[in-house]
């Protein structure tokens, strides 16, 4: 029996709302239908509302204290999804994963340094590298003709030992391709990383978002070396659709590899967590975890229906299932579209507000991001607008 209600249309307009307020900087126009950025379409749990609203409804909003419930939720949380058992001290806080992965670039390294992504990736990780004045160093994943990715191990050790980075940055599960690394995999990087004395930051926000009863598996978790080499990032954000909240931690097993970093982030008090990021991360944690679970059903048909349309009505485009998260991949491919024709089609033919597969790098080009985390009639409502798209270009 399903408790909540996914097909619910929320009208996020002139709310405040990237997704939609800012699609005509973004793409141009703003009469498009806006199935891009990571958020989802759906109200969070009434638990997390509730609390959010109780502690609004007190007229003193003054220096907030962080209470033990706080750091015990996300505990909890990681040994109850995932069995991952962490302590208090392997815990600080960020306002969001990529403003942390922007402080431990700026703590553990020196303009110049070298950092390797994996593309097709989550863009902000480049801006970051090169915003900061340090390299990008790129070891793609290998994908077949069936659109099966898989990590560059051997090319990956070629970087570590000829290139001499400072620091990886893993994404785990991979967005954009929603691709979960095995543990074997996992291990292996940090086995290298070992090796050759490389921090690996490991961006861990689509973790809560399995698909099929897949298992996600934390870097930090999976081998001695891991815990030597590793930064986690997560938060619940993307899990239970409170990114808004800019709530999110960072783990490090390794008492000498947190320490001072620690200490950094306190001393700037870069680790302080808002009164509202601390109500509604416990209220997430501690009470909404069926929600979570029946959002996951929803979304997974979501992911079939897409699948079933594009086979059935439009089959030069294929939809790659994620085993995470709630974005598709679409190879477009089959179109034979140059970039701009490809983004000429969504934006002005079908009237969509997509990810442009290359913004994650040129390993992405002709693919775009579809994220299906809003309701089913939507979805269905953006694929007949592509399909007469496509009619109407003769594709």
């Amino acid at each position: 029996m399903n408790h909540y209600d996914f097909d619910r249309e929320i009208d996020r307009c002139h709310t405040g709302c990237m997704k939609t307020d800012a699609l005509l900087p973004m793409f141009g126009r703003d009469d498009i239908r806006a199935m891009w950025i990571a958020d989802m379409d759906f109200p969070t749990h009434p638990a997390i509302t509730d609390a959010l609203l109780k502690r609004a409804s007190h007229p003193v909003y003054g220096y907030a204290a962080v209470p033990d419930e706080y750091w015990n939720s996300i505990i909890s949380w990681l040994d109850r999804r995932h069995g991952w058992r962490v302590t208090r001290e392997m815990l600080t806080f960020t306002p969001g994963v990529v403003r942390g992965i922007g402080y431990i670039i700026n703590f553990f390294t020196r303009k110049g340094d070298k950092i390797v992504i994996q593309p097709p990736v989550y863009h902000p990780f480049r801006r970051l590298i090169d915003g900061n004045g340090r390299v990008t160093v790129e070891n793609p994943l290998v994908c077949d003709a069936d659109d099966n990715y898989s990590m560059d191990l051997e090319g990956l050790e070629k970087i570590f030992a000829e290139e001499h980075p400072a620091m990886m940055i893993l994404c785990n599960p991979h967005n954009p391709i929603g691709l979960q690394w095995s543990r074997d995999t996992l291990a292996s990087v940090a086995r290298l990383a070992a090796k050759y004395g490389v921090k690996v930051v490991s961006d861990e926000i689509h973790g809560d978002l399995m698909l099929h009863g897949r298992k996600h598996y934390p870097y930090l978790d999976t081998c001695e070396e891991a815990r030597m080499t590793g930064i986690a990032l997560g938060a619940p954000s993307k899990t239970f659709n409170i990114p808004g909240l800019s709530s999110s931690w960072i783990a490090i097993a390794d008492e000498k590899l947190r320490k001072e970093f620690y200490e950094w982030m306190e001393v700037n008090e870069f680790g302080e967590p808002t009164m509202m990021a601390v109500v509604g991360t416990v209220a997430a944690y501690n009470h909404a975890e069926d929600w979570l679970d029946e959002a996951l059903k929803y979304i997974e048909d979501n992911i079939a229906a897409v699948q079933e349309y594009c086979r059935e009505h439009m089959p030069r485009i294929k939809a790659v299932a994620p085993e995470a998260s709630f974005l598709i991949w679409l190879d477009c491919r089959g179109l034979g579209l140059d970039h701009d024709g490809l983004i000429d089609l969504f934006v002005n033919r079908a009237r969509l507000a997509l990810n442009d597969g290359a913004m994650f790098g040129h390993e992405g080009d002709g693919f775009m991001r579809f994220n299906v985390a809003a309701p089913r009639h939507t979805i269905i409502a953006a694929l007949d607008q592509l399909r007469e798209a496509l009619v109407k270009a003769g594709l």
